[in-house]
């Protein structure tokens, strides 16, 4: 096949407008192109009231061998990629892998090893995904918090609860992620995901979607243990290996291989790791506060008239700005048309996210609005400081919201004139269990607030309305990424650890749900590669 790049055509085509368009680009009859299927497609917003769709495609032409000769100095013609993943050929050992922590890239990791006819183990602390859907609604509507069962903890991991984008920066040369993408769809995601150019899915979806694998990798002989932490490594040797997980039920589960995918929250388990001696890095990350506005204003600002458009969707945006005081202020998880959520997984902390589902129908936007951090200007005091430093806000948090789980808020013309808010406006803030009027400097490190005072009103020069008075901010937005990093060799194991293989977000190696699946699937080819070796050696 031949693949197309940059067709653009105006938002409103009609059905042969893309044909006709690849027809003309390649120079050959209608009747010489037997089919094509889109590859990718976006848009170009740059001109409001202009925007135009881009697409790639993939064509089945006659003689694409002289095609392609002819078009060799073209560089928007070009042979198709095989995106085709080819599963790694795996001898099954006297011991089954095992895969800690259920999100996705424990899950990927878990399919892949399942696939191959390893017969994992996954190891997950909180619950399967219904059930900890009910334990998650349980914080946002009473105030009830379930340590082991919430946004960050149990099946699915803290995906589940997001806007559920699946669009990543890593480099991908491998397309794996087109097989984290396949699998999603095959588990239920639509499948539009395969070439939109910001696909998304929803926390409804993903819900289904986790059960989904979940049942093909039990089909494949693979087994799941909810309800169970990690709570200790078994080791032997020098160098050491790993042999054995202590369980949080008492037991010992003999293992030599074993993929560690806990998230970004597992606080427990990185001081477990730290006292079991394996290596370990302090990581930047950020700290900062969602601002909520409402979608039809986003809308406008990015789209103008054409906003609303069904091919668009709910407008999202991605700002940045340096401010004067050193540090860098961004947007982060932008959630268009979806709702901000109580994400805490310890008691007496108050902590946000966004969320979205498929449809992006809610009034506002909201997205983080956060300041980088790094330990050696913020939390220098030791490899877990920042989990310190995070719990220390996110304490102050649940100070400043009245201590019951609601979150503290402030109207953005208050934050910028300094003042505490006493009432909100226009725009009702979504978090549940509810918010309380106040100062957010109380939450946030002064330089922070500094940052974001600075960084507002220049977002409003790049998205007009962007500072709008009545624009709601809540505090606070710490678990942006892991505060640790474990370092892994060149074949994906910890460096003080053989068997142990550091993967996902919480290892400091992904930022998003298709990062992390993208991840899960190396780790999991690690672990096949590293039998293999032992089996050669043998």
């Amino acid at each position: 096949m031949i693949r197309l790049t940059e067709l653009r055509l105006p938002l409103d085509h009609d059905d042969t407008a893309l044909r006709a368009a690849i027809v003309t680009r390649l120079g050959i009859d209608d009747s010489a192109l037997h089919d094509f299927t889109i590859a990718r497609r976006g848009y170009d917003a740059r001109k409001r009231g202009r925007i135009v769709l881009v697409y790639s495609v993939d064509c089945v032409v006659d003689d694409e061998a002289s095609l392609l000769a002819r078009h060799e100095n073209t560089p928007s013609i070009m042979p198709s990629p095989d995106t085709q993943y080819v599963l790694p050929t795996a001898s099954p050992g006297a011991l089954r892998p095992v895969v800690i922590g259920a999100g996705p890239c424990g899950v990927m990791a878990a399919l892949i090893l399942a696939q191959a006819g390893l017969r994992p183990i996954v190891i997950e602390r909180g619950k399967i995904v219904r059930e900890r859907t009910i334990d998650t609604f349980a914080l946002w509507r009473r105030s009830e918090l379930t340590p082991e069962s919430n946004v960050q903890f149990g099946e699915g991991g803290a995906g589940t609860f997001s806007d559920g984008k699946l669009y990543s920066g890593v480099s991908d040369p491998r397309h794996l992620g087109r097989k984290v993408m396949e699998e999603f769809v095959k588990a239920g995601a639509p499948e539009e995901i395969l070439y939109v150019s910001k696909p998304h899915i929803g926390t409804f979806r993903l819900v289904s979607m986790v059960e989904h694998i979940r049942a093909e990798i039990e089909a494949l002989g693979g087994e799941y243990r909810f309800g169970v932490r990690v709570d200790g490594l078994v080791t032997e040797g020098n160098p050491r290996r790993l042999t054995g997980l202590v369980l949080s039920d008492g037991t010992t589960l003999e293992a030599d291989r074993a993929i560690l995918a806990v998230g970004h929250s597992a606080r427990d388990t990185f001081e477990m790791l730290r006292q079991a001696g394996v290596p370990m890095q302090a990581k930047p990350f950020s700290i900062g506060v969602r601002i909520e506005h409402p979608q039809s204003l986003i809308d406008c600002a990015r789209f103008g008239d054409q906003g609303g458009h069904p091919l668009l969707g709910a407008a999202d945006y991605k700002l940045v700005h340096h401010a004067s005081n050193g540090r860098a202020v961004y947007s982060f998880c932008m959630c268009p048309g979806g709702t901000v959520v109580a994400a805490t997984s310890e008691p007496n902390q108050v902590v946000t996210n966004g969320m979205s589902q498929y449809s992006r129908a809610e009034r506002n936007a909201n997205a983080g609005i956060v300041v980088d951090v790094s330990p050696e200007r913020d939390y220098p005091d030791g490899v877990l400081a920042g989990v310190a430093f995070q719990r220390h806000w996110e304490r102050a948090a649940f100070v400043a919201g009245g201590g019951d789980y609601k979150a503290p808020a402030q109207r953005v013309e208050d934050f910028l004139a300094g003042r505490p808010s006493t009432t909100l406006g226009d725009v009702v803030p979504s978090y549940k269990p509810g918010v309380t009027p106040t100062d957010l400097s109380l939450c946030l490190p002064d330089f922070a607030v500094q940052a974001i005072r600075e960084a507002l009103p220049a977002f409003e020069r790049k998205l007009k309305g962007f500072s709008m008075g009545d624009a709601v901010l809540t505090g606070v937005e710490t678990r942006t990424s892991s505060p640790i990093r474990l370092p892994r060799t060149a074949e994906g194991q910890s460096p003080g650890l053989i068997g142990l293989f550091p993967a996902g977000e919480g290892a400091g190696y992904a930022g998003g749900i298709l990062s992390a699946g993208i991840d899960g699937i190396r780790a999991a080819e690690w672990v096949i590669g590293a039998h293999d070796t032992r089996q050669s050696i043998g």
